[in-house]
Order: structure tokens, then sequence, then C-alpha cells
């Protein structure tokens, strides 16, 4: 009779556990008004975040532009300092009275090499391609003559070219070897 006794309590003891969620489970379970309400607070604030991003972005975009705007505005003003220098010792040398024309040459070179100095620190190189075969990147042909070198070599130089940092900003204008007939 042991084995009764116990077997009811067992089931009594089970039949209000399972009977207690079921008790507490409408309690616990939001009203359709209260998630409604939720959901509304969590698309506002899903809403709120992304016009935040939407403005972060235009405000980046903005400042990109206007940095964008300066840069180029600016972007020769370390060059234009420099070349103060250069325009400085011209002017200085031309009102210098002198009837020397050695030391007007002399200060003309002193000149041409602070202008080289400039040129070199802001990577300007010159293009002297004399001896060079005919590069169209880097030369422009003005003519054809007839010489001892081989056929599309530069002969002479009529304008030396130049590059900054490797782009050509002004061809060499070049007299070239005609094909020997």
């Amino acid at each position: 009779m042991e084995q009764n006794e116990t077997t009811p309590q067992i089931e009594q003891q089970a039949t209000p556990a399972s009977a207690e969620p079921a008790a507490s489970t409408p309690e616990v379970m939001p009203s359709l008004e209260e998630m409604l309400k939720e959901a509304e607070r969590k698309a506002q604030e899903h809403y709120d975040a992304w016009m935040y991003a939407k403005a972060e972005g235009e405000n980046i975009r903005r400042r990109a532009v206007e940095d964008v705007s300066k840069a180029q505005k600016f972007a020769v003003e370390r060059f234009s300092s420099e070349m103060l220098a250069v325009k400085d010792s011209l002017e200085a040398g031309l009102t210098v009275k002198t009837e020397n024309i050695e030391s007007f040459k002399s200060g003309m070179e002193l000149t041409l090499k602070q202008l080289s100095s400039v040129f070199e620190k802001f990577n300007i190189c010159e293009i002297n391609p004399v001896g060079e075969k005919l590069d169209p990147h880097k030369h422009q042909a003005i003519s054809m003559v007839d010489s001892d070198q081989p056929a599309n070599t530069v002969v002479s130089v009529m304008q030396k070219g130049y590059s900054l940092n490797d782009r050509i900003l002004r061809p060499a204008l070049v007299l070239v070897a005609k094909a020997k007939e």
C-alpha cells in the first residue's frame, strides 16, 4: 500500500506545478495594445537612428566637398610662396644699374638656379631629350631633318618640356632625324 500512497502524492504535486504556469501565462504575456506600443517605440527608435545616420552621411559628404574645394583652391599656395622669392630676385636684378654685362648675367644665373631649386623641390623635371628616341608621350616632333643619327632620334630641342611627378606638363618640341634613303 505504500506504493499507492506515494503515487497519488506525485500526481498531486505534478498537477499543481503544471497548473501554475498555465495560470501565470496570461499574466506574463503582454496585451496586444502593449505589444503594439512596444513595436511603435522600436520603429521610432529605428527611424531616429536612420535619420541620424542619414544626416551624418550628408555632413560627411558636405565636409568632403569643402575639403576638396579648399585643397584645389590652396594647392599651389606653397609653390606660389616659393616663386615669390624668384620674382623678387628678378625685380632686384632689373633695378640694379650696371654697365657690366657680366654682373647682370651672373645675377640672372643666380635667379635661374633659384628657380631650378624651386622646380626640384616640387618635382618639376625638365625634359631635354637630345639623342633619345622619339617618345610621343614626352616629345612633340615639329619637323624631320637629315642627320647621321638613327631614324626617329631627337636631333635638337626647340623648346624643353616639363613633367610634374612623372606627369607631362608640356611636351618637348623637337626636331627628329629622318630615315636614311
